[in-house]
């Protein structure tokens, strides 16, 4: 079986798109993952599954810094209801456990919307593995994912 961090790798190959992976000891909350990549908390991005009503899922890539704002979300997308999934939805819907999510090697490529606060910057996210972060190119990333950007965080 291939792990995680390999589909991460493979995905980014596949697309063209330069990214760097950092070993790191296991962080109890975002902000100690940032404090031991030596990065602020608004470089690391967040990838959040969110569900829709009719079943799909998306990817919302979050600043560390900031909160999803489910108003703004929901006016990007044009639905009326979106919701985080359950853990083990989430792992059935990306193949990737909660901490390690990336859009990047995803079981199902799902559409991706960024927060346009990560444009112009190099961002760590998950990296399809524990202890693991990959670094990356916000705007090639962007660009690689077809990703809707906007502003849908508070």
């Amino acid at each position: 079986m291939v792990s995680g961090r390999q589909r991460v790798q493979d995905d980014a190959t596949a697309r063209g798109l330069g990214i760097e992976f950092i070993e790191r000891p296991a962080a109890n909350s975002l902000e100690e993952a940032a404090a031991l990549l030596g990065v602020d908390p608004s470089g690391v991005v967040k990838t959040l599954v969110v569900k829709r009503h009719d079943g799909t899922f998306l990817f919302a890539l979050v600043p560390g810094d900031r909160q999803i704002s489910w108003g703004k979300l929901r006016a990007v997308v044009g639905v009326n209801k979106l919701r985080l999934p359950e853990a083990a939805i989430a792992l059935e819907a990306t193949g990737f456990h909660r901490g390690t999510i990336t859009p990047l090697g995803s079981s199902t490529a799902w559409p991706v919307f960024a927060d346009e606060r990560i444009v112009g910057q190099r961002i760590a996210m998950g990296a399809g593995e524990l202890g693991v972060s990959a670094f990356v190119d916000a705007d090639a990333l962007v660009f690689a994912l077809k990703a809707t950007v906007a502003d849908i965080t508070d």
